[in-house]
């Protein structure tokens, strides 16, 4: 397809006040587009707004678990901004580490209602709009997408779940002359990243039986470029640190063998065992 001109678009960006959003909404401002920037926290997505640009750039609050709210939100961006070229479906949460029997049943039903159906709110909501415009989607998956999720169920189920969405609408998408991305990423600093994996001694020892390649922690900014260029080059898949796009062209035999790899591994076993052990205890999920 043609390359994507975002000068004069307009881009909802949910879970734009911090993070891989509020890099991405700085990335498409400083490329002509007025951004949305939606987030739970009202307060928060006003201030990032106001950060970005006094007069292409506005915050609003929805919970994208609540169908009304994102419907809302979009309505709210046609109307001030005039509409919707493109939408960047980022809401995320991570769950504490812990095996499906320890985990909570409110911790995991959370991750999935926000992680995927969050996702599926927030496109179904903007997909009028972007059809009509021959817009474009961005669906931030993760790296769990295809990688074993073990400790993480909810969380890895969410992910992939999303790649699929985006895989589906790549193809439904076509006939309006709009497109979709699917953006994985690994480690990027980031609040969540820094709560639900570096505050962990036990998640700490499990990744330790990784290759330090693909633990490369990335900067926010590099992720929300890479989710510019990738809506300006209407990119399928958006990938970073790349060596993951190599992990996950080559998924079918490198999964199975990082399976058989972690499962004789002791420093893998004891982590399950201390993930195992969390029956009960708070477990608390980070954005």
């Amino acid at each position: 397809m043609a390359r994507y001109d975002l000068a004069g678009k307009v881009a909802l960006v949910r879970g734009g006040a911090r993070g891989i959003g509020f890099a991405t909404g700085r990335a498409l401002v400083a490329r002509g587009a007025s951004v949305v920037v939606v987030d739970l926290d009202g307060e928060a997505a006003q201030a990032a707004a106001a950060q970005l640009h006094d007069l292409r750039a506005i915050g609003l609050a929805a919970d994208v678990a609540d169908r009304g709210a994102i419907h809302q939100a979009v309505a709210a961006s046609v109307d001030r901004l005039g509409g919707l070229d493109v939408v960047v479906a980022n809401a995320g949460i991570g769950p504490t580490y812990a095996t499906l029997r320890a985990t909570a049943v409110e911790t995991f039903d959370r991750v999935i209602e926000v992680n995927l159906m969050g996702v599926v709110n927030t496109v179904r909501a903007a997909l009028p709009e972007v059809t009509r415009n021959a817009g474009h989607v961005v669906l931030v998956a993760s790296v769990y997408a295809f990688q074993n999720g073990v400790g993480v169920a909810s969380y890895a189920m969410s992910k992939a779940g999303v790649e699929q969405l985006g895989r589906v609408l790549r193809l439904e998408l076509v006939p309006h002359g709009a497109s979709a991305s699917v953006a994985y990423f690994g480690l990027i600093d980031t609040k969540l990243v820094h709560q639900t994996i570096d505050a962990d001694p036990a998640v700490k020892q499990m990744f330790g039986v990784l290759p330090k390649a693909l633990l490369k922690r990335l900067q926010p900014d590099a992720a929300g470029e890479a989710i510019a260029v990738g809506i300006e080059r209407r990119h399928p898949r958006i990938i970073r640190p790349r060596l993951y796009a190599g992990v996950s062209a080559l998924r079918g035999v490198l999964g199975p063998a990082s399976d058989r790899i972690m499962a004789r591994d002791k420093r893998v076993e004891a982590a399950v065992r201390d993930f195992d052990a969390r029956t009960g205890e708070q477990q608390r999920t980070t954005a």
